[in-house]
């Protein structure tokens, strides 16, 4: 069974998606108009804090849910249209995995392949290389329910590209992995993309979006606020960031730095206490407002200096932090 020939253009594209779901007393528009553009290629990563609609828009697209308005594109298909071509062509890894415990690898593979309407011996020959692939050669014959998490998940992906998607859907990947298995994923994925695969994933790490995504967007309440790459949405934060602990006193603080000149922006999270300011040159700066804040009768229990990260970029579109967020 040969691979696709590789697709070298838009790969999916959403116009003003949409969709609601409805209760006997109310309607929820979880997606509210999402615009996406994903180049064959590509590492698309996806943020949102829970809630936000970047799972409802990842199922729409993996044909899951049907929205409920709007149009998309999925590896040149028309997702309303030819939702069961669609899925010939993606593959879907969930977040919560779908292996069954009493079979091999092996097996969960060549089963998958019959899925997609290869022959036994099609199946089994591919089933060979993607174990071989994700270096599960020698565990290929063990059921799953043996498998550690980061060899279950290494297993999900394989389910996801035994019959050669040309895009691949990864809800949260790594959520539940030690840093070596994570690290591992990654370097998976990446091998995805140098073979062409199209690789659209929603994650909740910060690290693992400017790590792997060519390019992200961000996703809340039901719409994109932003969209570009890592070091594209990190340059609109101009200059440094300047976090201030002061013990409770976040709301006298904020009022004193936001009348200083050199303090573009400034805000105060009443949860920890801590009071963020956005300056033109953190190192003149930090010396500045500690003798201001000492000046002033305070005394900061903690001081950062950063350059802005996509936390940043995250607090400022949505005003909280992902880092907070548990994973869904």
């Amino acid at each position: 069974m040969s691979a696709p020939t590789p697709i070298r253009n838009v790969m999916i594209q959403t116009s003003d998606l949409r969709r609601t779901f409805k209760t006997r007393k109310t309607a929820v528009e979880a997606v509210q108009g999402v615009d996406l553009s994903v180049a064959a290629g590509e590492i698309f990563g996806f943020l949102g804090p829970n809630g936000a609609g970047k799972t409802t828009t990842l199922r729409i697209l993996a044909t899951l849910l049907t929205p409920t308005s709007g149009e998309a594109t999925v590896a040149g298909v028309d997702l309303r249209r030819e939702p069961q071509e669609v899925r010939r062509r993606i593959g879907y890894v969930p977040q919560g995995g779908s292996t069954d415990p009493a079979e091999t690898g092996r097996g969960e593979l060549v089963i998958q392949g019959r899925l997609y309407g290869m022959s036994k011996a099609d199946a089994t020959s591919r089933a060979a290389e993607v174990l071989e692939k994700l270096d599960l050669t020698a565990s290929a014959d063990r059921t799953t329910g043996t498998y550690s998490g980061g060899m279950k998940r290494r297993l999900d992906v394989g389910l996801g590209i035994v019959h050669r998607p040309r895009v691949l859907f990864l809800d949260e990947p790594t959520t539940g992995l030690d840093p070596q298995a994570r690290a591992r994923m990654w370097d998976e994925i990446r091998k995805l993309r140098s073979e062409g695969t199209t690789v659209f994933m929603t994650t909740h790490y910060l690290e693992e979006a400017d790590a792997l995504a060519d390019r992200l967007a961000i996703i809340d309440h039901g719409k994109i606020v932003a969209s570009g790459t890592a070091d594209e949405l990190k340059q609109a934060v101009a200059g440094d960031v300047v976090t201030i602990g002061v013990n409770g006193a976040g709301a006298q603080v904020l009022a004193l730095v936001e009348k200083v000149p050199f303090v573009r922006e400034s805000s105060h999270d009443d949860d920890s206490g801590l009071v963020r300011m956005y300056v033109d040159r953190g190192e003149l700066a930090v010396p500045q407002l500690l003798r201001m804040l000492d000046s002033a009768g305070f005394a900061p229990t903690s001081i950062t200096l950063h350059k802005p990260s996509l936390d940043d970029v995250f607090l400022r579109q949505t005003g909280r932090s992902l880092r907070e967020e548990p994973a869904a």
